[in-house]
């Protein structure tokens, strides 16, 4: 959740570390030692003030910074959504910082102290149960609470569920648009998806194992059947990514059991109106080429102009042939 100057210029002693760089919020470490953090056995000197954004593992504990451990082991105190889950990871890698509850549920009592804990110049670490903290919780409020106050606000970047489902989704990710949970009831479920179903951008959305076969089917319905992919258990031992069009993954979950674990949803953006002369369907073609695959393409040009797979695929060789000539 939570981001430094350079130090006085001069010769420093052998080993001795910039504390000025690696002390304040916000600073470039890119000319930093790189081993700089594994050479501290204990944490050193106290951090600035500040808010700390940490990014954590969002399944493979290995995946945490230098920098997000040095943070983490120097801070006065970690904002954790759960104190319980944090602790794992702060035993594995033998941090011993005070743990504070902060979550839905008590953020409206919680936040006021925690600011004025920072105001009086305490530096804080925010994270989440995992990923990057703010996205799907409530650590915004304590941002812009903090950003209000005029403490220093920084962040630790690292894992992200929604964007590392969207690298694996072999989808357009040059625009997207992170939608969150869809509500859990049908009607509901479907009013919030035609408020993005015009949206010129792949959609990202987060769903439970016992909601996913129907929120597929609604997707279908309402954003028409385009192109997708189901990620669960990113960066764990059985990572897993289906894709197709949301028909064809709707009716696979459907018929499977129930799956378990953490599940992203992403969604291709809106395909072009639908065909009615050889002229209209090399445009959509054309337009499909420049951000899939042909197979893809393809794919998702039959399914929103109701030809034949085949013959789309076939026309889509020629298109993609002209093109290389």
């Amino acid at each position: 959740m939570p981001r430094q100057k350079g130090g006085e210029t001069g010769r420093k002693k052998p080993g001795e570390a910039d504390t000025a760089r690696a002390n304040s919020p916000g600073a470039d470490d890119s000319d930093a030692d790189p081993t700089d953090s594994l050479r501290r056995s204990k944490p050193t000197a106290p951090l600035a003030p500040g808010l700390y954004v940490v990014a954590t593992p969002i399944g493979n504990a290995d995946d945490i910074t230098l920098r997000a451990l040095d943070v983490l082991s120097r801070a006065e105190a970690i904002a954790c959504e759960d104190t319980r889950v944090t602790a794992k990871l702060m035993a594995r890698h033998a941090i011993a910082t005070r743990r504070l509850p902060y979550h839905e549920h008590n953020a409206e009592r919680v936040r006021p102290v925690l600011v004025a804990r920072l105001k009086a110049g305490a530096a804080i670490a925010l994270v989440s149960d995992a990923g990057t903290p703010l996205v799907s919780d409530p650590g915004y409020k304590l941002v812009r609470a903090a950003i209000a106050e005029g403490v220093p606000v920084t962040t630790l970047p690292g894992p992200s569920a929604p964007v590392a489902a969207l690298v694996l989704s072999g989808l357009p990710s040059d625009r997207f648009l992170f939608a969150g949970f869809l509500p859990a009831k049908e009607v509901g479920r479907r009013r919030a998806l035609e408020e993005v179903v015009g949206v010129p951008a792949t959609l990202i959305f987060f769903e439970t194992g016992p909601r996913l076969a129907a929120s597929l089917a609604d997707m279908a319905a309402v954003l028409g059947d385009r192109p997708a992919a189901v990620a669960r258990e990113l960066t764990k031992l059985f990572e897993e990514v289906r894709r197709g069009s949301l028909a064809e993954l709707a009716h696979a979950y459907a018929a499977a059991p129930e799956p378990r674990g953490e599940l992203v949803v992403v969604i291709g953006p809106p395909l072009p109106a639908p065909v009615t002369d050889a002229a209209a369907l090399d445009a959509q073609l054309d337009l499909a080429l420049e951000r899939m695959s042909l197979k893809d393409a393809s794919a998702a040009v039959a399914a929103a102009t109701g030809l034949p797979r085949r013959a789309v695929y076939a026309r889509a060789l020629e298109r993609a042939g002209r093109e290389d000539s």
